[in-house]
């Protein structure tokens, strides 16, 4: 910001950048929400859009079906497991029993068990039974469970196989849907990029400029955010070739800039002082003062060495003497700083320093 702007006048500036930061956010909000719609304009096609739809019901019922009938068979088969485990445990608790009693029996030798080795021997074998019975249940069931993972497999081939056929018409449509998606974005957004081109050039000094520079940030956020990412991308060609395009508009245009700037600054250092001091906008000479370059040529000055009156570069006049008091002034002041004389240019061919 220029040094020479009063103290009331850099907060009312500040103020206004900060209007145009608001000003640019809430248009954001609003071009982004209006964005995001932009899909909605077209129905969203999915690859089941392309499956016959008799035939998509069928396989989805057949694949529900089996998906029940496996998580029941499943879960009886745990319950079963569960069993047969218990079952598994009485027999053997049992087998203990009759291994000691036998062992006692024998050490005894006595003739009246008899009767009951032959009942605990029809206990056992019993046990036994029922725990043959459940293993045999158990392999029935893991059999269930088995043949509805079969069928569930089976019925995710039919679908895959639908999927594979429907995916060589989705695939060409969803692209075709995705680049015409963006056709409405850079229909929305190339004008409004035009727009903020036409008023930096021409507007962005007026007295709207926060409005101006609200408006240009707006739509170049719209640009790089809302429109370049969603740049549809065949293997990275597209966004090659955009980024190339883009690169080398810009670029010519910088380079045609530069040789404007270049050329007019040529002209201009071959002018008469006078002249070329009627072109010099007061804040803007201060403005290159305070940052150590000439305010004709833009070239580094040493502005410290007092021995420096003329700009070594374009030979513009940087200081002269005030002529009421001779300090030593700038000569784009408007008024001494030593005693308040107001500036008078000196004449043609006199010193600055005269």
């Amino acid at each position: 910001m220029s040094k020479s702007l009063r103290l009331s006048e850099k907060w009312f500036r500040r103020g206004l950048w900060l209007v145009a930061f608001v000003f640019g956010s809430f248009l954001i909000g609003l071009g982004g929400t209006v964005v995001q719609d932009l899909p909605k304009v077209e129905s969203v096609q999915t690859l089941e859009s392309f499956m016959n739809p008799d035939q998509l019901a069928m396989v989805q019922q057949e694949i529900a079906q089996v998906q029940v009938i496996q998580r029941e068979a499943s879960e009886k088969l745990e319950q079963l497991q569960l069993q047969h485990k218990a079952a598994q445990a009485e027999t053997a608790t049992e087998q203990q029993k009759f291994d000691a009693w036998v062992t006692t029996r024998e050490a005894t030798n006595l003739s009246a068990q008899d009767e009951e080795l032959v009942a605990r021997t029809r206990k056992l074998e019993n046990l036994q039974s029922l725990e043959r019975q459940a293993l045999q249940e158990v392999e029935q069931q893991q059999q269930r469970v088995l043949d509805a993972r079969q069928g569930e497999a089976k019925a995710q081939r039919k679908m895959q196989d639908m999927q594979e056929q429907a995916r060589a018409s989705f695939e060409p449509a969803r692209k075709s849907q995705e680049l015409r998606v963006f056709g409405y974005r850079l229909a929305l957004t190339l004008p409004l990029l035009l727009l903020a081109v036409w008023l930096y050039k021409n507007k962005r000094q007026s007295t709207y400029w926060p409005f101006v520079w609200g408006y240009i940030y707006f739509s170049v956020f719209v640009f790089f955010v809302e429109l370049v990412p969603y740049l549809p991308s065949y293997g990275g060609y597209v966004r090659s070739v955009v980024g190339i395009g883009l690169t080398v508009v810009i670029g010519r245009q910088v380079i045609l800039a530069l040789n404007r700037y270049l050329e007019q600054q040529r002209l201009a250092e071959a002018q008469p002082e006078n002249q070329r001091r009627e072109t010099l906008e007061y804040d803007t000479a201060l403005s290159r003062l305070a940052k150590g370059v000439c305010p004709g040529c833009e070239r580094a000055v040493d502005l410290k060495d007092s021995n420096i009156d003329f700009c070594p570069h374009c030979g513009i006049g940087l200081y002269n003497r005030c002529p009421a008091c001779t300090t030593r002034k700038s000569t784009f002041s408007k008024y001494c700083h030593s005693c308040g004389t107001s500036a008078i240019e000196p004449a043609i061919g006199q010193s600055p320093g005269q």
